[in-house]
């Protein structure tokens, strides 16, 4: 059984962020950091001057529209002009009133409103502000969601981690003792920049809990799959030169040590990655091995360190 702890940060399930639909100046943002929002809550609104004129223009070209095609339909009714003449009015009066329908849809979005119950945790907004299509002016996070510790770990672990496995919390800023979580989602893809994956450990409802807290899980990793690669200590390997390296092998009945000739993968912070030479199960020396000699019988004066699949401990 291999156990990891892995620091990460205290968010709520779901935290949205709220923009416009459309550009305008900010009129009003009606909350703060921390103000706690019932669902449908207005939050913020929009200047409407010119989103108002712009509506009122739509409108008005819906009007002119429907009045040539009236006109045109009469006047095919008495063979003065052509169906497709007729045709082209009716297009015109369709697309004037899509123009109305989506003047009137930004008339109704320059207002924004809480989704959900829940807090405000930030406000990059401001009064006066000219906002653009998309930017965030507040982020709301929804309370009934529940709290989440955000965890980034590194591609081998995490594919050794399941949803629903349990996972032991710790939060300084809640004082001594630890939490009882479960993981309630493992990330599909891995970040960008740092190659980790996201894991999501679900919190117990505690009133102290803030988005933003600092915190670490105790998880217990699954066995690894098979064919996943084996990684040791970077201080178990010696004489590496480009792919190829030696470390020293236990024999667990003569406690012998031999050396043998490993090739060698990527180096990362939890090891090097040891592409062939070696087998799952097979006990390395990661110290002292300056003073070691091929044959040579060892105390174990430590824990042994066995060699597992990539993310073993």
């Amino acid at each position: 059984m291999t156990t990891l702890d892995v620091a990460g940060t205290v968010r709520l399930k779901r935290e949205t962020p709220l923009a416009f639909n459309t550009p305008g100046r900010i009129a009003a943002i009606l909350v703060r950091e921390g103000d706690r929002v019932a669902a449908g809550q207005l939050l913020a609104r929009l200047d409407t001057t010119a989103l108002g004129a712009n509506q009122a223009a739509a409108a008005a070209e819906v009007v002119r529209a429907r009045a040539d095609l009236r006109r045109a339909e009469n006047l095919f009714a008495k063979g003065w002009v052509t169906a497709p003449r007729v045709e082209q009015a009716r297009a015109t009066m369709v697309a004037a009133a899509a123009r109305a329908r989506a003047a009137g849809f930004d008339v109704s979005l320059a207002v924004l409103r809480a989704p959900a119950a829940g807090v405000v945790l930030a406000r990059p907004g401001e009064p006066g502000q000219i906002a653009q299509p998309g930017q965030a002016i507040l982020t709301i996070g929804d309370t009934n969601q529940g709290f989440v510790l955000r965890l980034p770990l590194a591609d081998r672990d995490a594919a050794r981690v399941r949803r629903g496995q349990p996972a032991t919390v710790s939060i300084p800023a809640l004082g001594p003792g630890t939490l009882a979580g479960a993981v309630s989602e493992v990330g599909a893809r891995g970040d960008d920049g740092t190659g980790t994956f996201r894991v999501e450990v679900r919190l117990p409802a505690t009133a102290r809990l803030a988005s933003g807290q600092i915190g670490s899980a105790r998880l217990v990793l699954g066995p690894a799959a098979p064919g996943a690669p084996i990684s040791v200590p970077a201080t178990a390997v010696f004489g590496a030169r480009a792919d190829e390296g030696f470390v020293y092998v236990l024999e667990p009945v003569t406690r012998r040590v031999r050396q043998r000739q490993v090739m060698l993968g990527a180096v990362s912070d939890g090891g090097v990655v040891v592409t062939g030479g070696l087998r799952p199960g097979e006990q390395v020396v990661t110290t002292g091995i300056d003073r070691l000699r091929d044959g040579q019988v060892i105390e174990l004066a430590a824990p042994r360190q066995t060699v597992t699949k990539q993310g073993g401990k």
